[in-house]
């Protein structure tokens, strides 16, 4: 019998909570969980945030809010990317054997990126461009007439770097993209207009890194193109900065609009502006902070000698704000889950493309079943890992488990994962099964994202003497706090014992995953395939300030 009771209640009393507290103020972070390149837009009464996540599928998800404070996942862009194997984990081969090897490696890292969304003629319209090389590097351009979806590929273009899709008043349409670059695409969006390719600002000589993640805006009759500057100079920081002009073929003046840190933490910016019906303006900017990813701050715009100024009268990220709209409902993009509806929750997402005949909500009806189908040695090549973002400041993670049908080297479990990974293992060895909690970190290539091996430091090591097993895991992100996680059993699902590493160290690592660590239930087989597990549910507690 599912012991939901307890679930409910927490839930009733959680969004009471903040429903009440959401009449009351805006905490920054706005969104406390791994949100990175974020494009706003507005449509009549409700703002549409898109976001990126890589190898995740699907992929660009789309939120929705009425306030800024209460998000909620409406939909996809895309289910799946099929360009290459890379986006099926299919294609496993030993080390040597792998360079040059069309298809070979991943794309943890890669994939999706920095997605543009705008609303024209009535339509939705998404560009994005995998970060590629080659054909995988194309640009899409995805519509829909719906932001929840269903949405169409419309075109592919060349590789535009963290580009910007844009429609003048007549509708003519361009791709701001790269640092400082433009062009003009043809009416349809199918193609770029011969000779019209340009840089419209060139960079200060210390801002030896890209501008970049550029969103353009206009506003009573100028353009403001808004990017990421990475300056070196002594006593200056990673800021905002934007560019304007009344005519796109004249200069462009620019002004720093954001340079702040916040929270303890260093210092912010990419994202954009976006106005409310009554005519304000808000700024969301993202802010590295470790094991938790990339978050979303919320701030005042205020337009001062024709520039849109971020922050408050100090130019800061504020703690707090008034809501936009008071009243509205709680929301948020990580949820509960007890797999009772008939198909998966928007706030889930596959690590790379899904086998789909290989899980099932319907083969146990208020169970995800999770079946092995193709031998793999580790974690990071296992298909059909689920995840689903953590959040910050300290947030709590479980599922309960029935393993009875697991067969010989099948490894399933909850992990706190990302480049290096945090991993509760229910392992099967012979007629046994054993619960580890073990420390893996990945190793890839540069050029393919190819695994090259996993470090496993196994740290305690129990056998289980029955097959429903309650696994979860605390992670805790608040500032001095080392971005701790700790992980957790329990025989009944009412007693909890730590297993493990104490307070296991989360962190980010561009060069590797690119992105915050993620709650990942899993479920592969080492030997032969066939096994399976089912997932009673997903119980999750956020905790705020």
């Amino acid at each position: 019998m599912k012991r939901l009771s307890f679930l409910l209640m927490f839930c009733a009393a959680t969004l009471i909570g903040a429903a009440q507290s959401g009449m009351e103020r805006i905490e920054n972070p706005m969104l406390w969980a791994d949100v990175p390149d974020p494009d706003v837009i507005r449509v009549d009464d409700t703002f549409y945030l898109v976001s990126t996540t890589m190898h995740l599928m699907p992929g660009a998800p789309v939120m929705a809010s009425k306030d800024l404070k209460n998000w909620r996942t409406v939909g996809y862009i895309f289910d799946r990317l099929t360009d290459s194997p890379k986006y099926d984990l299919a294609f496993s081969l030993p080390l040597d054997k792998q360079q040059g090897k069309e298809g070979v490696g991943t794309v943890y890292g890669r994939g999706q990126w920095a997605t543009s969304l705008k609303y024209h003629n009535g339509r939705f319209y998404a560009l994005l461009a995998p970060n590629e090389a080659g054909a995988m590097g194309d640009t899409y351009i995805f519509t829909a007439e719906k932001a929840e979806g269903p949405w169409t590929i419309h075109s592919r273009l060349r590789h535009f770097h963290d580009a910007t899709l844009f429609f003048d008043d007549d509708g003519t349409p361009y791709v701001f993209f790269g640092t400082g670059e433009m062009c003009q695409l043809t009416p349809d969006l199918k193609g770029v207009v011969e000779g019209s390719h340009r840089h419209y600002f060139q960079r200060e000589a210390d801002e030896r890194g890209l501008l970049e993640g550029t969103r353009v805006v206009k506003h009573n009759g100028t353009y403001y193109a808004l990017l990421i500057s990475h300056v070196y100079a002594p006593g200056r920081h990673r800021r905002e900065v934007c560019y304007r002009t009344k005519d796109l073929n004249a200069v462009w003046e620019k002004h720093v609009i954001l340079e702040s840190d916040f929270g303890g933490f260093s210092y912010l910016a990419q994202g954009t502006i976006v106005d409310t019906e009554e005519g304000d303006w808000y700024g969301i900017m993202f802010q590295d902070r470790g094991g938790v990813g990339r978050v979303l701050t919320l701030s005042p715009v205020r337009w001062i000698d024709g520039w849109p100024m971020l922050g408050d009268e100090q130019g800061r990220v504020p703690a707090t704000m008034r809501p936009y709209r008071s009243g509205q409902p709680a929301d948020s993009i990580v949820c509960s889950d007890d797999f009772a509806a008939p198909t998966l929750g928007l706030h889930w997402q596959w690590n790379h493309n899904p086998v789909d005949a290989a899980w099932s909500l319907g083969a146990r009806p208020g169970f995800m079943r999770l079946t092995t189908c193709r031998v793999v040695p580790n974690l990071y090549l296992a298909p059909n890992t689920l995840t689903q973002r953590m959040e910050g400041p300290t947030c709590t993670g479980g599922i309960c488990i029935d393993v009875s049908h697991m067969k010989d080297g099948d490894c399933c479990g909850l992990a706190a994962f990302n480049g290096d990974s945090g991993v509760l293992t229910i392992r099967k060895k012979g007629k046994k099964y054993f619960l580890e909690m073990s420390e893996q970190k990945v190793s890839l290539t540069d050029r393919e994202k190819a695994v090259t091996g996993v470090e496993e430091k196994v740290v305690e090591t129990i056998e289980l003497k029955q097959t429903t097993v309650w696994l979860r895991l605390q992670g805790d992100f608040r500032p001095g706090h080392h971005d701790a996680a700790n992980f957790f059993y329990s025989l009944d699902g009412q007693e909890w014992k730590q297993i493990g590493t104490k307070d296991y160290r989360m962190v980010f690592d561009y060069r590797r995953l690119f992105m915050g660590t993620k709650f990942a239930i899993f479920n592969y087989a080492t030997r032969r395939t066939g096994g399976y597990v089912d997932i009673d549910r997903f119980d999750y507690q956020h905790q705020s300030l």
